[in-house]
């Protein structure tokens, strides 16, 4: 890795960004447990496919704490908000193995939204401070990296599952192994220096003119408006898709928890290389194009793997497969697209208020996307079939992206950052 990884000057050591990669791979297995484990907990508290939809949806409001986390890494500092959040992360996750072992689903869902704001912080924390630390040509193969990180740590949750089933063990234990994060956190404050561009910016006093709602005002807004009505579309469509990969192919699909770990493991793993991919197109074509192609695509395969296979298919499993490595391939290519334009179309000041405001909004759009899940999922003929419609939603959320976001490729991140239009 540290061949393509090496920072420039204005970044930090190569062993911080393997680090930042470390940290993604982590908070990407406790990211998973609520999604890998969805039919089981479902089962814990006798949920069916309506309750589960609900309890998601009020864990959703965990993006109000990272919104809050997000903009104290742009007003306090990145490192100490990361090593913070990494702290906190393994206790929430302790806190909640406990409170679902008690049965009380209103506890696990407070302690749930606990975890997932320290989660949600930390990775876009990550994110950011990976944009800052690489140079202008390896930025977007830094987010592929970084999202090749995440997904490893959630095949590692999914390889996870099936073994504790097997054994007559409850999925809680995930949530146990993921507060075995606090064996490996003194490790991390030698290996994370604060962001040498918010040393900076917060020695100019850019942080601290910086507020809250300057993204919406005269300056920023033309950018950030059409990013936020992406997300909230792109999350409604996207997460909904992955959310319930798992859950459809054991509950709906009727496939053993080994059959789907293997399956989703399997595609999962090789659709991976949508993240070079993404990372190339990016630098190829642009961060536009690559995200509004990869979402389209993406749309369309989540429609083929919630409303297929047709009737009669003669192995619906190689149905499945194919279509969630399509859809995840797709995905992951976005993502890099996504993040690396994100992440550069902002000043450093405003830069991880930004990724907290998409948070917020992404939050909503999953509440929004969840409650209309467990509305429709009895009227509309099941889970899957309002999935597939909300799959849709992908592609006004393509449109928007491409006729109003600017693109930034070739930029520096100073110069992407300007509120001037920077031209496709």
């Amino acid at each position: 890795m540290s061949v393509y990884l090496m920072a420039e000057p204005h970044g930090t050591s190569t062993r911080s960004i393997v680090a930042l990669c470390g940290i993604l791979a982590y908070q990407g297995y406790a990211m998973a447990i609520n999604g890998i484990g969805a039919p089981f907990i479902a089962a814990s508290f006798g949920l069916g496919d309506a309750g589960i939809a609900r309890l998601y949806a009020w864990i959703s409001p965990a993006a109000f704490g990272a919104l809050l986390l997000l903009r104290l890494a742009d007003r306090a500092g990145r490192r100490r908000v990361l090593l913070a959040c990494m702290a906190a992360t393994p206790v929430a996750a302790l806190t909640a193995a406990g409170a679902a072992a008690a049965r009380n689903v209103v506890l696990f869902a407070v302690c749930d939204v606990l975890l997932y704001a320290f989660i949600g912080a930390a990775v876009f924390v990550a994110v950011v401070m990976l944009a800052e630390a690489l140079p202008m040509e390896k930025r977007a193969r830094g987010q592929s990296y970084g999202g090749m990180a995440m997904a490893v740590g959630a095949g590692f949750c999914l390889m996870l599952m099936p073994v504790l089933a097997s054994h007559g063990l409850s999925w809680r234990w995930l949530l146990v192994i993921a507060g075995g994060g606090l064996l490996g956190y003194p490790l991390l404050p030698r290996a994370i220096p604060e962001s040498r561009r918010w040393r900076e910016a917060a020695d100019s006093g850019a942080t601290r003119a910086a507020r809250l709602l300057d993204l919406f005002g005269a300056r920023y807004r033309a950018r950030a408006v059409p990013i936020a009505v992406c997300v909230f579309l792109s999350v409604m469509a996207g997460t909904s898709a992955d959310a319930w990969s798992y859950y459809r192919a054991v509950s709906s699909v009727g496939l053993s928890a080994a059959t789907a770990s293997v399956l989703v493991l399997t595609c999962g793993g090789l659709s991976l290389v949508g993240f070079p991919l993404g990372a190339w197109a990016c630098e190829r074509f642009g961060r536009v194009p690559t995200v509004v192609v990869c979402w389209l695509l993406a749309g369309a395969g989540a429609v083929s793997f919630y409303w297929g296979p047709p009737a009669g298919f003669a192995v619906p499993v190689y149905w499945l497969g194919a279509s969630f490595f399509w859809l995840k391939t797709a995905d992951n290519a976005a993502i890099v697209g996504f993040r690396s334009a994100g992440t550069e179309l902002f000043p450093t000041a405003l830069r991880g208020t930004m990724i907290g405001w998409t948070a917020l909004i992404g939050a909503v759009g999953v509440v929004v996307g969840q409650s209309s899940i467990a509305l429709l999922a009895g009227p509309l003929g099941g889970l899957s079939r309002v999935v597939g419609y909300l799959a849709l939603l992908s592609l006004p959320a393509a449109f928007i992206f491409g006729w109003f976001v600017d693109e930034t490729r070739g930029l520096s991140l100073e110069a992407a950052g300007e509120s001037r239009t920077v031209g496709r």
